[in-house]
């Protein structure tokens, strides 16, 4: 039987439970663990999407996924400097997301205790 995602944190929850829990198990239970492609795959095709439909409100929690599903910075960078020639100028601005979530990252891991980080 497959591990279930937790619950995520929706900001709508409060008054669309009923969409936060279709999306739990629909997206998070369901497609996402199809096993066609790996976490770390889907993340960077999800993260290509947000960034290619310049999907913003959306794109730091996903960039935060792909980041804890081994999709490296300079990957992300790569992917935000390759769509920019494919999907409009505009797209690149998606950098400054990217660069929000890498130091709210980095903060979160210098706040871990030392045992944490080993």
């Amino acid at each position: 039987m497959r591990e279930k995602s937790s619950p995520m944190r929706a900001p709508w929850g409060d008054i669309a439970p009923r969409l936060t829990e279709i999306t739990d198990h629909v997206l998070f239970d369901d497609i996402s663990r199809r096993p066609g492609l790996n976490a770390r795959d889907r993340s960077l095709v999800t993260v290509a999407a947000l960034i290619a439909l310049y999907r913003t409100n959306e794109l730091p929690f996903h960039l935060r996924k792909a980041l804890d599903n081994g999709v490296t910075r300079d990957e992300l960078a790569e992917v935000i400097t390759h769509l920019a020639f494919y999907f409009g100028w505009p797209t690149a601005g998606t950098i400054g997301i990217a660069r929000q979530v890498f130091a709210e990252t980095e903060q979160q891991i210098s706040k871990e205790p030392e045992n944490a980080k080993a």
